[in-house]
């Protein structure tokens, strides 16, 4: 499988940040862009979430919280296990990049790709992936304020401050000036792509240049990279065999079971790279390092199981209840 194009050009963003870091001046600027950056990717996200969409799929709640168990349950709990990874395999920033990673939400475009190629239950992978996105604006920051404590910033006023005034207020902006923006939004979709893609671009360079000055570089070996790569690929091999066979064990459909499998089993960089630069600060470079690495390996191994499940057969329909008929006797009336 190749390689993901916007991975290559987060990669590239992220020598361009360790070949000519922003110094100074340069610094204060890119900072200020990027914090402007993510209250704008916030609220473009408000604008695109359908609130009709996401009450109608309240209806599939079984579904939607089995998803929302795997992400914000199951997926830390898993991190929090990692922990005895350290010092043997792990360094202790890398671990709680680890953990971050198992806090963010999940995706919502290539869930809804993949269950489509999948002939899973598109609408269900919508919903599921729009409601973990929306919840994940407070409960990422809630989870990383306690489990990683001061490491992630802590759960201080100023943290507080900045969550609401950088992801929320600009998120519920969206969902207010919807009603009149949100056909412009639809219909520039691409070029908005394009913006949403360019920001995070430029939360990376400004993370990495501030991992520059803190010398991330001296921090992390390639064995280490190594191991770290390792550890991701058990995990992420864990959350597709617990949320393919607990959904099947939970009694949903084929269709469901795909739906969640790939909701569920997948963090977004889109949400998470910005989360990370408002909770770890000049520290956020580390944190997004593993989220960045886990990103290209779960749309590598989901792009083949999606493809494998196309050719699964159709599941037969559910058996009806047969009526037994009654039995005539030689006179013409029914046997009791």
């Amino acid at each position: 499988m190749p390689i993901d194009p916007y991975i290559a050009l987060l990669l590239g963003t992220v020598g361009l940040a360790a070949l000519l870091p922003a110094r100074g001046v340069g610094a204060d600027v890119a900072s200020g862009a990027s914090t402007a950056a993510i209250a704008f990717l916030f609220f473009l996200y408000g604008a695109r979430l359908s609130t009709r969409e996401a009450m109608d799929g309240l209806r599939h709640w079984r579904l939607h919280l089995t998803v929302l168990a795997c992400t914000f349950l199951v997926f830390p709990l898993l991190g929090l296990a990692a922990r005895g990874l350290v010092p043997a395999l792990l360094t202790q920033p890398l671990y709680q990049g680890l953990l971050f990673l198992t806090l963010v939400p999940s995706t919502i475009q290539s869930s809804i790709a993949f269950t489509s190629i999948a002939r899973g239950n598109v609408p269900a992978a919508i919903c599921a992936g729009s409601f973990s996105s929306l919840v994940g604006i407070v409960v990422t920051p809630l989870l990383a304020s306690v489990l990683l404590g001061n490491s992630g910033g802590g759960f201080s006023a100023d943290s507080l401050l900045k969550i609401v005034l950088q992801l929320l207020v600009p998120f519920l902006a969206g969902q207010l000036l919807r009603r009149w923006i949100g056909g412009f939004v639809a219909k520039h979709k691409k070029v908005l792509g394009l913006v949403d893609r360019g920001s995070i671009l430029l939360v990376v360079y400004t993370a990495f240049s501030e991992g520059m000055a803190q010398g991330i570089w001296h921090q992390v070996s390639v064995p280490r990279l190594g191991a770290l790569l390792l550890v991701e690929a058990v995990l992420l091999a864990v959350m597709l065999a617990l949320t393919w066979y607990g959904a099947r064990a939970l009694g949903f459909g084929r269709g469901d079971r795909v739906a969640i499998q790939f909701a569920g089993s997948k963090k977004s960089l889109a949400s998470g790279l910005p989360m990370a630069s408002v909770l770890f600060g000049a520290h956020a470079s580390l944190a997004v390092l593993p989220l960045m690495l886990f990103h290209q390996m779960q749309l590598m191994v989901c792009a083949v199981i999606a493809k494998r499940r196309a050719h699964d057969p159709e599941e037969p329909p559910a058996p009806t209840a047969q009526v037994p008929r009654p039995r005539v006797r030689p006179d013409g009336h029914s046997a009791p």
